[in-house]
C-alpha cells in the first residue's frame, strides 16, 4: 500500500476537494493528525497495538453492515464512498460485520454482503505497502471482539463510569424523561461497583433470564441529549450467535460496540449517516473514558455524518423491503424490480453504473431527494459504451418479401459496436419471410408515419429497401401478414444503397433462423415518486399504506423474437436490443440454447408520472 496517493488519485481527491469530507481528510492529512499510529496488523486495544509499527495505511474508512439482510443501493453509496475515500488517499477500508445482534443475523447475509462488496469493484484485502509481499486483510466481525468489549465494560464499571440496572424495559422507558424533561435517576444507579460487577459476571455466566438486568453507562440523566442519559451497553440474550455459537449469553448494544470496533480496528475517519448524528456525543465519550484508562491509543477515531441516499419510485426502508418480500409483492430479495444490489445485479445494473452514480450525486449534510432518472442515467452511460448491438423484435409481426427467391437466404452485416469498430461486424441471415415489429406497419398511416404502408418505401436495417404492395389479415380482422417487394440493388454497404432516398428504417429477423425467448420487460416498481406519502385529500395524521403505490405494470413478461447469435449467451451478458433499450440475460434462469433476457433500462427516459408507466 502506498503512503501518497497516485498521480491519478491525487488528482481525483483535488477535483473533488469540495467535498467536506475530502476536505477533513486532507486537512488530517496536512496536519500530521495520524501518522504516529500503530498498527500490530489485526485489531486490538493500545497494549497491542503500540507495540506495533507504524501504521502504513494513511487513512482507515470502514463499511459496517449489519448482517441482518441484504444490500441496497442507500448501501452502495457508502460503500463507493468508503472503499473510494481509502483508494484516492493512501488508505485501507474495512469491511466488517457489526454482527451484535444474535437473533437477526445469519451467514446467508454474510455471504451476500461480501459478494455484493466485490461485485461492485472493491476489495479490503491488499498489500500492507506497496511493492511488499505482506499483505493485509481487512475483513473483520464485531463478535471477534467480545472479549474485548467485555473487558472495556468491566473497566468503566470499576472507574464508575456502569452500573447495572434491574430496572425493566418499561420502567426504564418511564424514567428516561422527554426532550424537554429531564429524565430521573434509576434506583439502582448508585450501586456500587462491586455490587455492579458481579452482577456482570454472573449476567455472562447465564444466571438471570433475559430482561433480568442491563448494563448501562452512567453519564447524565439531565443532559440535553437523551442519549447520553445512562444508555444500555449490555443486554442480556439467550440466543445462539452465527459466529460464536453459544459461548455468550450477554452482547453489547450497537452504541456501545460500534466506537469500539472503530478503535480496535485504528479507524481514523467513521463516516456514517446523519441519523447517527445525535449518538456522536456518546462514542465520543466513551472512547475517551477508555483512552484516559489507556485502553485505546490515539488520536480516536472520529466520527463523521452524511446525508443518506433517497430515491424517488423506490424504498430503502428495511422493514418496507421485508414486506414487498415476505408477501410476494415480489418474487424475492433478487427480485430486479427491487432495489437491492442482488436485485439490481440481476436486472443487469452495472457495477460501474453505481459508482458513476455516487460520484456525481455525490455527499452532503443536508437531506435531499434524488431523481430515480439520475440513477437510470448513469447505468445507460455506462451501457451504452460497453454493451454490443444485437436485434431482437419484441412485437412480432411478418413481412413476407414476394419477390425473393423461396428457400433462399443471405448475409448482411451489423456492426457489433457502432462506436468500438475493432469490435467488428456479425453476419445476419436474410430471407424471404422476415420479423419486423408490428408498430412498423400501419393500414392508414397518420400525418408524419415513415414506416411500412401500403405503397411506402422503406429500408430494412443493414439489408434492402422495401416497398409494401399489401397485408393480410386474420379472422379477427388483426393485421397478420405484410407484403413487400425488395429491390436487389439496395443492398445497404453497395454502390447501389445510396440510390434510394428513404426516411423509415426497420428492424428485422429472419423468421427461418430467429431465436424465440422470454423477455422480461422490467419498469419502476412504483407509480409514484414518493410510496406512501401523503395525497390531497388523505386524513391527517393517518400513514398512507406504501403498497397502494405499486404500479401494476412493473414487469410484462412476453415471447420475443431475437437474432440467432443471441442463442448461445452467457448468463448477465449484457447487450442494447436495437431501438428497446439495455437488456441482460438472466443470470438464474438462462439455459444454454434457452435464454432468458430481462431489460435493464430504456434507451431513453420516458417515464410519464401522471401515467405511472413508460410511453
Amino acid at each position: 500500500m502506498s503512503q501518497e496517493p497516485s498521480s491519478h488519485s491525487a488528482s481525483i481527491a483535488a477535483v473533488a476537494s469540495t467535498n467536506f469530507i475530502r476536505n477533513l481528510i486532507e486537512a488530517d492529512l496536512a496536519a500530521g493528525k495520524h501518522v504516529a499510529r500503530r498498527w500490530s496488523g489485526q485489531p486490538g486495544p493500545a497494549a497491542q497495538q503500540l507495540a506495533g509499527e507504524l501504521d502504513p495505511a494513511r487513512i482507515r474508512t470502514r463499511f459496517p453492515p449489519e448482517p441482518n439482510g441484504y444490500l441496497h443501493f442507500g448501501h452502495a453509496k457508502s460503500i463507493c464512498l468508503n472503499f473510494g475515500l481509502a483508494q484516492d488517499y493512501g488508505g485501507r477500508c474495512h469491511l466488517r460485520f457489526d454482527d451484535t445482534n444474535p437473533e437477526k443475523e445469519e451467514q446467508e447475509y454474510v455471504d451476500s454482503i461480501i459478494d455484493a462488496v466485490h461485485w461492485l469493484g472493491f476489495s479490503w484485502e491488499g498489500p500492507l505497502v506497496e511493492g511488499s509481499a505482506d499483505s493485509e486483510c481487512n475483513l473483520y466481525f464485531a463478535s471477534n471482539y467480545f472479549d474485548w468489549m467485555v473487558a472495556f465494560a468491566e473497566y468503566l464499571i470499576s472507574s464508575g463510569h456502569a452500573y447495572v440496572d434491574s430496572q425493566s424495559a418499561e420502567e426504564m422507558r418511564a424514567s428516561r424523561g422527554t426532550l424537554t424533561e429531564a429524565g430521573a435517576d434509576s434506583p439502582f444507579r448508585q450501586r456500587s461497583a462491586d455490587e455492579s460487577m458481579d452482577l456482570f459476571k454472573r449476567m455472562q455466566k447465564g444466571e438471570f433470564p433475559d430482561g433480568a438486568h442491563i448494563l448501562r453507562a452512567r453519564i447524565d440523566m439531565a443532559a440535553g441529549n437523551i442519549n447520553l442519559r445512562d444508555p444500555a451497553i449490555y443486554r442480556i440474550r439467550h440466543a445462539s450467535h452465527h459466529n460464536t455459537g453459544d459461548r455468550w449469553c450477554v452482547y453489547p448494544m450497537y452504541t456501545y460496540a460500534h466506537p469500539i470496533e472503530d478503535a480496535l480496528e485504528n479507524i481514523t475517519h467513521s463516516i456514517c449517516t446523519l441519523e447517527f448524528a445525535d449518538q456522536r456525543p456518546f462514542y465520543d465519550w466513551l472512547l475517551e473514558r477508555l483512552a484516559e484508562g489507556g485502553l485505546l491509543q490515539r488520536p480516536l477515531p472520529q466520527q463523521i455524518e452524511f446525508s443518506r441516499l433517497n430515491l424517488t419510485y423506490i424504498v430503502l426502508s428495511k422493514r418496507k423491503l421485508i414486506q414487498l418480500v415476505e408477501e410476494r409483492h415480489v418474487s424475492g430479495w433478487d427480485d430486479p424490480r427491487l432495489p437491492t444490489l442482488v436485485g439490481a445485479r440481476r436486472r443487469g445494473y452495472p457495477a460501474a453504473g453505481f459508482r458513476l452514480f455516487a460520484e456525481r450525486v455525490g455527499v452532503s449534510k443536508s437531506d435531499s431527494l434524488i431523481e430515480y432518472s439520475l440513477l437510470e442515467d448513469c447505468m445507460r452511460e455506462v451501457l451504452n459504451d460497453a454493451a454490443e448491438r444485437r436485434v431482437a423484435v419484441l412485437d412480432p409481426l411478418k413481412l413476407i418479401i414476394d419477390n425473393y427467391p423461396a428457400g433462399e437466404s443471405e448475409e448482411c452485416f451489423a456492426p457489433n459496436h457502432p462506436l468500438k469498430p475493432e469490435t467488428g461486424k456479425r453476419a445476419m441471415p436474410f430471407g424471404r419471410e422476415l420479423w419486423i415489429e408490428r408498430e412498423d406497419f400501419m393500414a392508414q398511416p397518420s400525418k408524419g408515419y415513415h414506416r411500412l404502408y401500403p405503397g411506402n418505401m422503406a429500408r430494412l436495417r443493414y439489408g434492402y429497401v422495401v416497398k409494401c404492395t399489401g397485408f393480410d389479415r386474420d379472422d379477427s380482422g388483426v393485421v397478420s401478414a405484410v407484403h413487400c417487394e425488395y429491390f436487389a440493388d439496395s443492398k445497404s454497404g453497395t454502390p447501389g444503397a445510396d440510390g434510394y432516398k428513404v426516411k423509415g428504417n426497420l428492424h428485422w429477423i429472419s423468421v427461418a433462423e430467429a431465436c424465440r425467448a422470454e423477455v422480461r420487460l422490467y419498469d419502476r416498481l412504483f407509480a409514484v415518486p414518493s410510496p406512501g406519502a401523503r395525497r390531497d385529500g388523505d386524513p391527517e395524521g393517518v400513514e398512507r399504506d406504501f403498497r397502494a403505490d405499486l404500479n401494476p405494470d412493473s414487469m410484462r413478461v412476453i415471447q420475443a423474437w431475437l437474432e440467432p447469435s443471441l442463442k448461445g449467451v452467457q448468463p448477465e451478458e449484457c447487450f442494447q436490443f436495437e431501438r428497446h433499450g439495455y437488456f441482460v440475460a438472466d443470470r438464474l434462469d438462462s439455459q444454454p440454447g434457452a435464454p432468458v433476457f430481462n431489460r435493464t433500462v430504456t434507451l431513453r427516459d420516458s417515464w410519464s408520472v401522471k401515467g405511472g408507466a413508460r410511453k
